[in-house]
């Protein structure tokens, strides 16, 4: 009889980020994160109140297999990212 292995599920991040709208030019900064996988070694990166680049450079670092698939801004101060894993 033949062996059926489950097929492995991608990693997905979806994070929510805003600038400050007082300061002009302010760095982006993550509000909240959902995580459905793993992380892994960027976990520390995904916490409210840090800046989304440093999130955003470990993540797509091409070691760790991370690629945007959905972008949108929900205004000029905020928006969304969605980056999966295989």
């Amino acid at each position: 009889m033949a062996r059926v292995n489950a097929v492995p599920q991608p990693d997905l991040v979806l994070i929510y980020w805003s600038r400050n709208p007082l300061v002009p030019g302010s760095a982006r900064r993550i509000q909240s994160v959902r995580v459905i996988g793993n992380t892994s070694p960027c976990t520390f990166t995904l916490v409210p109140g840090a800046r989304l680049i440093n999130a955003l450079n470990c993540l797509l670092d091409n070691d760790i297999g991370f690629k945007v698939v959905y972008r949108h801004k929900t205004s000029a101060i905020s928006g969304v990212l969605l980056l999966k894993r295989r």
